[in-house]
Order: structure tokens, then C-alpha cells, then sequence
């Protein structure tokens, strides 16, 4: 005999009452978490967690040594935004570094965090701060993207001189409106974009140092002569964009910007190409980046050899 498997009219009735009050508690969970959603803590306290499970590369040794410290940044979904200072005892030139302004350039991030590890063995007179993924939000996405979780380009929106005119000229004329570079509604709409601009209010640098993937050439924006490579990236000016780091930084605000475009965003140059490249920038400033307390002489950057 199949018993009947219906509901008794009792047990209908508390369906009919609970199942819509459920309903109504899970819309009003959806719509807080929504509404938190900018907001949100990270998934992860330890940075490395993530890096090591995303960047190419990437070992937990390594990143775990480089020692990575929160910055008040967040990035549009509520990821932090981390730094690391290596500063020498008698520190003179300030540098800041950054990669993963595009999310989808993995290499980059990775390329930062091994050389937190040079800049510690290199001795040297320089302040270094270090920000290896200024876009987590894009580059923690599946797939990456170039821009971040509002879908604008990071490095279209630093404020330029003329932006407003020259950024949505650029965008829909010369892009055909690529949403993949996207400037965004306004300069500095960005928190990422937003912080990296205070940042470098607050630290002065004397050269930022901004990686990129996947072009495989050396740009460069700014008042003193450019390198003329490092390691196998040569020298290939590819000229200035509305609201790009290089124009801000370089153009309209005087300081240098080496620009490293690697030659691929998934895979990151071999050790010792690494190793050349760093070498390579570090001369490079022993001979160019001159800081104005220095009374216009190059300081040269004191470095020992690693074999």
C-alpha cells in the first residue's frame, strides 16, 4: 500500500505562513549583504593566502617574507589594500612601486613582490614602498579583469589636466568605447585610484615605478632622461593617455614614471631576469633620480653584488 505523501491541512496552513515569511528574511538578507557589499571584511587577514594561490610564481616563503602591512585603502569590494617600506639607514630617494593596477596583469603583482625581496638584500640609500596590487578586486576575479569591481580602468582616472573633454574623447573616439578602459564617471571616482593619488601626497616620491604586463617594453613620462632598458625591456615611449599614471605623475606633476610593460600577464620573467632588471633600475637612478634636498647631484645608490 503507497501511503499519501500530501500534506495535512495543519501542515499546510504553517507552510502557507512560514515559507513566506522565509522568503521575505532571505530578499532582506540579499538586500543587506547588497548593500554591504563595498563594505565587506576581506575573505582572508593573510594576503598571502590569495597571492600565493593566484599569482604566477609565487611561493608562500616568499610573500610571507616580504612581510606585507594593511594601508587604510580599500578597494571597491572591501579588500585592503596593502604596502610594504624597506628603508635604509641613511635613505635619501624616495621610490614607490606598484603592480596589479590591472587586474588581469597577474605578472605584475608577482614581479613587486620579489623584488621586496632584492630591495631587503640590495643596501642601498633609498625609501622604498612597495604597493603590489593596487586593483585585488580585478585581479582575485574569475577570470581577472583589467578594471576593477565599478568596471573603470585605474589607470584612465588619474585627474590630468583637461580630463573631463580629453577622457571621453579618448574613450569613445580612439577606444570605440572599450569597456575594458572605461575612465570612469570622474577622476579619482575610484577608491583605488583615490588612495594611490594620497599616497602620493603623503610619501613625495622622487620615481614611482608602475608594472604592467603584457607588451614587453620599457615607457617612460617625466622631467630627466628615461633608462635606456632593463634587463631585456627596452625603451619604446608609447606616449601619454588622459588620466594615466605617466601623464599625472610624470607630465603634469614632475615626477618620473619607469613604466615596465613584461612581456606576458600570466607568466613573470625567470629569476635571473628579475634579478637584471632590478640591478639594471638601480643604476639607473644612481645616475638620474636626483632629489631636490640634494642640491641638484645625482646620489648614487650604493649596492653590492649578489653574485
Amino acid at each position: 500500500m503507497i501511503r499519501d505523501r500530501r500534506s495535512s491541512p495543519r501542515q499546510g496552513l504553517l507552510g502557507a505562513v512560514v515559507q513566506p515569511l522565509l522568503a521575505l528574511a532571505l530578499v532582506s538578507c540579499g538586500t543587506l549583504a547588497q548593500a554591504q557589499g563595498s563594505k565587506a571584511p576581506d575573505r582572508n587577514p593573510d594576503p598571502c593566502v590569495e597571492f600565493v594561490a593566484r599569482l604566477p610564481n609565487m611561493q608562500a616563503p616568499l610573500c610571507a617574507s616580504a612581510q606585507l602591512k594593511p594601508t587604510v585603502g580599500r578597494s571597491v569590494q572591501g579588500r585592503t589594500l596593502y604596502q610594504r617600506d624597506v628603508v635604509a639607514p641613511d635613505a635619501k630617494i624616495r621610490v614607490l612601486v606598484v603592480g596589479a593596477m590591472h587586474g588581469d596583469e597577474l605578472s605584475s603583482a608577482s614581479v613587486a613582490l620579489h623584488w621586496i625581496q632584492r630591495a631587503m638584500e640590495t643596501p642601498s640609500n633609498v625609501h622604498w614602498r612597495f604597493i603590489p596590487a593596487l586593483n585585488p578586486d580585478g585581479l582575485m576575479a574569475r577570470p581577472a579583469k583589467r578594471v576593477n569591481a565599478n568596471g573603470v580602468d585605474l589607470n584612465r582616472n588619474f585627474p590630468t589636466p583637461n580630463w573631463t573633454r580629453d577622457a571621453k574623447i579618448y574613450w569613445e573616439q580612439r577606444t570605440k568605447k572599450d569597456p575594458r578602459r572605461w575612465p570612469g564617471p570622474k577622476t579619482l571616482s575610484e577608491p583605488e585610484s583615490k588612495f594611490f593619488f594620497d599616497e602620493m601626497e603623503r610619501f613625495q616620491p622622487h620615481l614611482i615605478v608602475s608594472i604592467h604586463a603584457p607588451y614587453g617594453v620599457l615607457d617612460f613620462d617625466g622631467p630627466t632622461v628615461p633608462p635606456a632598458r632593463l634587463g631585456r625591456l627596452y625603451l619604446d615611449q608609447v606616449g601619454i593617455f588622459p588620466g594615466s599614471l605617466g601623464n599625472f605623475g610624470g607630465v603634469h606633476k614632475g615626477m618620473p614614471v619607469v613604466t615596465i610593460e613584461l612581456p606576458s600577464a600570466i607568466r613573470t620573467p625567470l629569476d635571473a631576469e628579475m634579478r637584471q632588471m632590478w640591478l639594471d633600475l638601480l643604476r639607473w637612478m644612481s645616475e638620474r633620480v636626483v632629489p631636490e634636498e640634494a642640491g641638484g647631484q645625482a646620489l648614487p645608490v650604493k649596492m653590492k653584488k649578489t653574485g
